[in-house]
């Protein structure tokens, strides 16, 4: 009986200890990683980053988005700051896709450039993303000339190359990018009035992560979604949404998703784990997003928080 007792006490510690909702074999591949570096949305909260996360397959990491925080949030998990993710040491940090170029997915790109340079990035950095992208990096790397040029001509030891910046603007749907590890496909998601916003299907080796970025209810991501092993989307809470005046509930019905939109989504293409991101809450909590997700979704689904690991 007491042996009993102590095998169902450690049963529930470790109940209380797993992400909310998390299954329990999502720890489980040897290839692929999901991080989140970053979950948050333009408002500043203290223990949330911009939106970023990492795919990293075999040791390689691809960004998608790149806010406020993403180098310092990927050196956390480096094994030089203590983490266990070595794909993260950031002069790994080589590859990056980029949704659409609002300020809260794109404030990190200076540090994404330069930081990872200055500690050993050796080539360009690979940038992906809409129309605008080239431009911005552009005016980067040109309001850090004086730094660049200091850094190179100077006594401390760098590279020529680290601080360079390859970019190709997505212009339509299909394939983007392909190495050994990765396959991306981009498609295109309605996001208010931008003309230009994306998300991104990655296939590995071993899995399929799709990534909403920012969008309204999506056809498109529907299409793309469908059977994925991991659908990281945005979303917003019903119950704080009701709570918003009217000109702000027309202006979040446009760009973003619902909860109950979410989970008939999610309930359509089925993927094995649905992880919410870029949370607007508006004063509810996460675990009422999962209830107004689960109202309509019945598979797996987890609301993230920053540096979870799937």
């Amino acid at each position: 009986m007491f042996k009993h007792a102590l095998l169902i006490f450690f049963a529930l510690v470790i109940s209380l200890q797993a992400p909310t909702g998390l299954a329990d074999d999502w720890r489980g591949s040897d290839i692929t990683q999901l991080v989140m570096l970053g979950t948050g949305t333009p408002n500043p909260f203290p223990d949330r980053s911009g939106p970023s996360l990492a795919i990293v397959v075999n040791g390689e990491p691809y960004l998608v988005d790149f806010g406020p925080g993403v180098v310092r949030q990927a050196s956390s998990l480096s094994p030089e700051y203590g983490g266990e993710i070595g794909g993260l040491a950031v002069e790994n940090l080589k590859h990056a896709f980029l949704t659409h170029l609002h300020s809260d997915h794109t404030v990190g790109l200076p540090d994404l450039i330069l930081t990872a340079w200055t500690v050993g990035r050796d080539s360009p950095l690979k940038l992906f993303g809409p129309e605008g992208t080239k431009h911005m990096a552009d005016k980067v790397l040109e309001a850090y000339e004086e730094d660049i040029r200091y850094r190179l001509y100077s006594e401390q030891p760098a590279n020529n190359q680290g601080w360079r910046v390859e970019t190709q603007e997505v212009t339509e749907s299909g394939l983007i990018f392909k190495d050994e590890n990765v396959t991306v496909e981009a498609f295109r998601v309605p996001h208010g009035s931008w003309p230009d916003a994306w998300g991104y299907r990655f296939t590995t080796p071993d899995r399929v992560i799709v990534v909403s970025g920012d969008t309204a209810p999506s056809r498109e991501l529907a299409k793309y979604a469908r059977g994925a092993d991991i659908l990281v989307h945005e979303v917003y809470s019903q119950e704080g949404f009701a709570k918003k005046e009217p000109q702000w509930q027309k202006y979040h019905a446009k760009n973003h998703t619902s909860t109950s939109e979410l989970g008939r989504l999610a309930s359509e293409v089925k993927p094995k784990l649905l992880v919410l991101y870029h949370q607007l809450l508006w004063g509810s909590t996460h675990d009422t997003l999962l209830e107004e997700v689960k109202a309509e979704f019945s598979g797996e689904v987890v609301s993230a928080r920053d540096l979870d690991v799937f």
